[in-house]
């Protein structure tokens, strides 16, 4: 009985060899296969996951997108279902993984892909897709002018790889930018320079402290004035981490950050704080209604923000009463080098889920890759400091012209809007982003948290010291579960990444080295059964 059993177990190592020409080293179980057509005779259904929060020309640009798509594909029905914040979008994915019940497209950033990639099977990866010469980019199939790899931005495009692999096409990039009440600097003593330093905007901030005797500050004669306010306190650790030079993260997913640079940067913030130079978004409110409000004189905020931001603009969460006169410029963010700044690079990008049918996600496909079209592109920029993500959409002459009448309205033609998006034009090669790997979210999350419990801190006249902050950093490791991000062995590597078939070589050896112990077995048995009988 125990020759059989071994018998039958060595049978199954046999038969488990053909597995071995699989992939490994992946929880993906198989990759996605083209097809060669598109089947027109069947109807499909594409659920399109996209963020939205009121802004209705952004709508409408959407709807538009989808209403052309479907006219040339009449048998292709876009479902769209929109989002106040990409935050929503992200725990709605991870909660339908597990029921599979994902959407066909989605718009997301690659922070939140990398997580999605933990499930089995779940993201297309894009290789493949890009360059078919049928239904990729800029193929032969298409019924639309799509743009070919070589006019999508490098720069943007490269943002979307992870592990090695394309897992979603750029949608919209933007950048942060220094909104500057000018008139206010001036009336300071000080001249707006074309690169800031964080050195320079301490010392305004500071200066705009001062008050009269009865308590007024003396730039704007109100009873506040926060002289600067950064919205993204995640995204300033980051850039004063990159442009010094301090540990952040490796794109293994190392855990950098907590170092004695990151330490300094968070002193120098506790002391312009304690000076009430200083404040975050998520301390005081949005920025953008204290600058209109001659409340705020540094506001730094995404160029997708512009809009909201001056006396003038478009977009205003203020009374129109509230608001006081000023002259808006708009500037790279604060650097510590000016002769290489550096300024990150983000913004939604687009991904495909896979599904069981092949059809169904080349149907998904096309339409994710219409969201690219010059129209759809530069219709949607137009609605806030967006930039197009594709050279063939910013060289049309379209494009161009929006450009060039800047200031003609305070709507479409709104000049810090447009100043905005031809900063990150003139800058994209000066632009970053940050490692992406499965926890990279939660790492961006700590960045930003440890500005916040500094800020706090400081505020409640607590003492910020080399052990505050060590204690701080405790906790939002212990908080974020940075220690329990896994490391991958390799740069191209991600903890679901498909390392492809094992080698031949590999294939035979283990096969043949099976084979024997099925062999040897079965003579042992055999021997076995001889000696019985006899």
């Amino acid at each position: 009985m125990k020759n059989r059993k071994k018998l039958l177990a060595l049978l199954l190592l046999l038969s488990l060899c053909v597995t071995l020409t699989g992939c490994h080293g992946s929880q993906n179980s198989s990759a996605f296969v083209i097809p060669q057509q598109l089947d027109d005779s069947r109807s499909f259904e594409v659920t399109f996951w996209a963020k939205n929060d009121t802004n209705k020309v952004q709508t409408a640009v959407y709807e538009k997108a989808i209403s052309d798509f479907e006219a040339l594909y009449p048998n292709i029905r876009v479902k769209m279902r929109l989002y106040s914040d990409y935050g929503r979008i992200y725990n709605d994915v991870i909660t339908n993984i597990a029921t599979k019940t994902t959407p066909d497209v989605c718009i997301t950033y690659p922070d939140h892909i990398a997580t999605y990639l933990t499930g089995s099977n779940v993201i297309v990866p894009l290789d493949e897709l890009f360059d078919d010469a049928r239904y990729g980019l800029g193929g032969s199939e298409l019924r639309f002018d799509s743009p070919k790899r070589a006019e999508v931005v490098p720069q943007f495009l490269n943002e979307c790889v992870i592990g090695g692999h394309y897992y979603a096409l750029p949608y919209m990039r933007s950048t942060e930018a220094c909104y500057i009440n000018k008139t206010y600097v001036e009336k300071l003593g000080y001249t707006v320079p074309d690169v800031l330093t964080w050195d320079w905007i301490w010392e305004v901030s500071d200066a705009a402290t001062a008050k009269d005797e009865e308590g007024n500050y003396l730039v704007n004669g109100q009873k506040v004035m926060i002289p600067f306010i950064y919205k993204s306190t995640d995204n300033m650790m980051i850039h004063l981490l990159r442009q010094s030079g301090g540990g952040y993260s490796t794109d293994q997913g190392e855990i950098l950050i907590f170092n004695d640079v990151t330490k300094q940067h968070l002193l120098t913030v506790s002391e312009h704080v304690k000076n009430g130079a200083f404040s975050t978004f998520k301390i005081s409110s949005y920025p953008g209604n204290f600058l209109n409000a001659g409340q705020c004189i540094f506001a730094i905020d995404s160029t997708a923000g512009a809009t909201w931001m001056g006396t003038d603009a478009p977009l205003m969460d203020i009374a129109a009463d509230k608001v006081v006169p000023f002259e808006t410029v708009v500037r790279m963010i604060p650097q510590i080098d000016p002769e290489q700044p550096r300024m990150i690079s983000q913004g939604p990008s687009i991904c495909v889920f896979n599904k069981t049918d092949p059809q169904q996600v080349l149907a998904s496909w096309l339409f994710a890759q219409f969201l690219i079209t010059n129209e759809v592109q530069i219709g949607y920029a137009e609605t806030e400091g967006y930039v197009p993500v594709t050279l063939k959409a910013q060289r049309t002459p379209e494009y161009q012209d929006y450009l060039s009448r800047s200031g003609e309205d305070n709507d479409t033609h709104y000049y810090v809007k447009i100043d905005a998006t031809k900063l990150l034009i003139d800058h994209t090669a000066d632009t970053f982003v940050t490692p992406v790997f499965n926890g990279s979210a939660s790492l961006r999350d700590a960045a930003g948290q440890l500005i916040e419990e500094v800020a706090k801190a400081t505020r409640r006249k607590k003492t910020v010291d080399d052990a505050f902050i060590d204690s701080v950093y405790n906790q939002v490791n212990s908080l974020y579960r940075l220690d329990q991000i896994a490391v991958s062995s390799g740069a191209e590597e991600t903890d679901t990444e498909d390392m492809g078939p094992l080698p031949g070589t590999a294939v035979t050896l283990l096969c043949a080295l099976a084979a024997a112990w099925v062999l040897m077995g079965v003579y042992a048995l055999r021997q076995r059964l001889k000696k019985r009988k006899t």
